[in-house]
């Protein structure tokens, strides 16, 4: 593995969560699962909304081979070796002292509920990988969502298999990249490029 190095401290934590294709096809826990969505419980959100849901299917169970079929075919190749599928959603709308109304923030707070999930699976010894490959409609419609939700994305979780498992093109990607620097992103004052 390509060690990962902060230009500042950080926790080892954020350096080892990273996004594996292969893994070991191993049964996951029912109450690690639910370790990992008990931190997304803690995750912050506007007004205290927590508008995040997760529809899950675990490996073997009778929901697997439906989820695996709502994502794009690159990720059904190398994601059926995973644990968990999770697809994660978020409400639009939230409950305020007047009543409701739509949510700005609802993905920002759904995609805050994803890292402390990807980032408990990490700590716990399995990794987590999100997905926009999904087919969106499908999920909608097969896993029966209201139109007052939006489908974020989809995750995996597992522990890390063999990477001989994957395709040559996967195999070549199988390993902790590095991130852009802070001064391409970070801006103080007014944005700039």
């Amino acid at each position: 593995m390509i060690p990962r190095h902060p230009d500042f401290p950080i926790d080892p934590l954020f350096l080892e969560r990273w996004s594996p294709r292969a893994f070991d096809m191993s049964d996951m826990p029912i109450e690690d699962l639910q370790s990992v969505f008990e931190a997304a419980r803690w995750a912050p959100s506007a007004f205290n909304s927590q508008p995040w849901h997760f529809c899950y299917a675990r490996r073997g169970d009778p929901n697997w081979a439906r989820f695996l079929d709502l994502l794009i075919p690159w990720n059904q190749s190398w994601a059926h070796s995973a644990s968990v599928l999770i697809y994660v959603l978020s409400n639009r709308f939230m409950l305020t002292k007047s009543g409701e109304q739509e949510s700005h923030t609802h993905s920002y707070d759904a995609g805050a509920a994803w890292a402390c999930m990807a980032l408990q699976a990490t700590r716990m010894g399995y990794h987590a990988h999100g997905m926009s490959g999904v087919d969106f409609d499908r999920v909608r419609t097969e896993l029966k969502v209201p139109d007052s939700f939006r489908v974020e994305a989809a995750c995996v979780i597992g522990r890390i298999g063999d990477p001989a498992m994957l395709d040559e093109r996967q195999r070549a990607r199988e390993f902790p990249n590095d991130r852009k620097p802070q001064d391409s992103f970070v801006h103080e004052g007014d944005f700039r490029e």
